[in-house]
C-alpha cells in the first residue's frame, strides 16, 4: 500500500473515481474493482493512488469469511443472510470468488444468478471475481475488493470462497470472523471436513436443517460443539449453530451471535490485533505475488522456463536444480547458483 494521498497528488483519474465511490455510485464502485483487478501495469499505479485515497474512509464494516464444502448451500446462505442484515438497516457487499478452470483460466461468475432476489436490493452489491491461480479460493485483490466497498458505505462485507481445500487460511487473514457451513451428517462423514479448518473457525453452522434432515442437524450440531467444547479463539469459545437458510430460520441466532463476537472482540481488542496481523499477512502475501509476477516476466527466466518446465516434466532435471538456474537468471550469475 502506498503512502496516503492527497487529493492534490492524485492522478486526475483516481480522484475522480475515489469521489464516486465515497458517494455511493454503484457503477463507479464495479469500476474500481475492475481496476484494481486488473493485471497492466498502468492500472496498478492508478489503483494504488485510489486505494491510498480511499484508505482513511475504510476498516468500520463487518468483515466476514464464509466457506464451506460444495453442495452446503453457500449462495442461499448468503441470500438469506444479507437479506436478513439489511432488512436490520444495513448495506451489504458480497465478493463471491467463483472458481477458475485450470485449464482455460475460465470462470463461471454465476453468484448473481444464484442469489437473485439479494443482487435486486439497492442495499446488496455482489461482486463474482475469478479465483485464478491463487490459492485459498479468493482472489488476490479481494482484501483490496473490500476497502473499496467499506468506503462505498457498505458496513457488512461478506467473502466467498471457492470451498474447502488447503489453503483456506486465506480468507480467515483478511475477515474478522471465519464461518464454516456443514451438512447435516453423522458417523464417517464427519471425518469427511478437514480438522485444520474446522479449526480456523470463529464460527461452525449446520445449514439445511429442515424437513427429514432435522433430526440429523440435530446431531450433527451436537457432536461438533462436542468436538469443540475446548476451542477457544482468545476469550471466544467457538459456537456450532444451525439453520435453514432455504426456511430463512435461525438466521436472526447466526447474526447476533457475530454481533457478540465483535462486541467481545472490540472490547478486549482482539479485532484490531486481528487485523494488524492480517495487515502483516497481506503485506507478505503481496510480496510474495509480486516477486512470482515479476520473476515469470523475467526476459532470461522466460527464455528458459518453458524448456525447464519440460525437462522438469520428462524427469531428466530435478526440479531442485531446475529451481536454482532460473533463479539464477532472474538474480543474476553473481547471485545464483547452479545451473541447467
Amino acid at each position: 500500500m502506498t503512502e496516503t494521498a492527497t487529493p492534490d497528488s492524485l492522478p486526475p483519474e483516481a480522484a475522480r473515481l475515489a469521489d464516486a465511490v465515497r458517494s455511493g455510485d454503484r457503477r463507479a464502485l464495479a469500476r474500481a474493482i475492475t481496476l484494481i483487478e486488473s493485471t497492466r501495469a498502468d492500472h496498478r499505479a492508478v489503483a494504488d493512488a485510489l486505494l491510498a485515497a480511499l484508505l482513511p474512509h475504510t476498516g468500520d464494516s463487518v468483515r466476514l469469511g464464509i466457506s464451506g464444502v460444495p453442495g452446503v448451500g453457500k449462495s442461499t446462505f448468503i441470500e438469506a443472510f444479507g437479506l436478513h442484515v439489511i432488512g436490520l438497516g444495513h448495506k451489504v457487499a458480497v465478493l463471491a470468488v467463483d472458481p477458475s478452470s485450470q485449464r482455460t483460466g475460465g470462470s463461471i461468475l454465476g453468484d448473481k444468478t444464484r442469489m437473485v432476489e439479494l443482487s435486486r436490493d439497492p442495499a446488496a452489491f455482489i461482486r463474482p471475481s475469478p479465483a485464478g491461480a491463487t490459492l485459498g479460493g479468493v482472489a488476490r485483490r479481494t482484501r483490496e475488493a473490500m476497502l473499496v466497498c467499506e468506503a462505498a458505505g457498505f458496513d457488512v462485507i461478506l467473502v466467498e470462497t471457492v470451498g474447502v481445500g488447503q489453503s483456506e487460511t486465506a480468507v480467515a487473514d483478511m475477515v474478522d470472523l471465519f464461518m464454516l457451513l456443514l451438512l447435516p451428517a453423522g458417523g464417517d462423514e464427519l471425518q469427511g471436513i478437514k480438522k485444520g479448518i474446522v479449526e480456523l473457525a470463529d464460527l461452525v453452522v449446520v445449514n439445511k436443517a429442515d424437513g427429514d434432515l432435522t433430526a440429523t442437524a440435530r446431531h450433527t450440531v451436537a457432536d461438533y460443539r462436542h468436538a469443540l467444547a475446548l476451542l477457544r479463539h482468545g476469550d471466544w469459545l467457538v459456537p456450532v449453530l444451525s439453520c435453514s437458510a432455504v426456511r430463512k430460520a435461525g438466521i436472526d441466532a447466526i447474526w447476533q451471535t457475530i454481533g457478540e463476537h465483535r462486541a467481545l472482540t472490540t472490547g478486549n481488542g482482539q479485532r484490531d490485533a486481528r487485523r494488524a496481523e492480517q495487515a502483516r499477512a497481506w503485506l507478505w502475501s503481496e510480496i510474495r505475488e509480486t516477486l512470482i509476477d515479476r520473476f515469470r516476466a523475467h526476459p532470461a527466466v522466460r527464455a528458459d522456463l518453458a524448456r525447464l518446465e519440460a525437462e522438469v516434466t520428462a524427469g531428466t532435471v530435478l526440479p531442485a536444480v531446475a529451481a536454482h538456474a532460473l533463479l539464477a537468471r532472474f538474480l543474476g550469475p553473481a547471485r545464483g547458483s547452479g545451473g541447467a
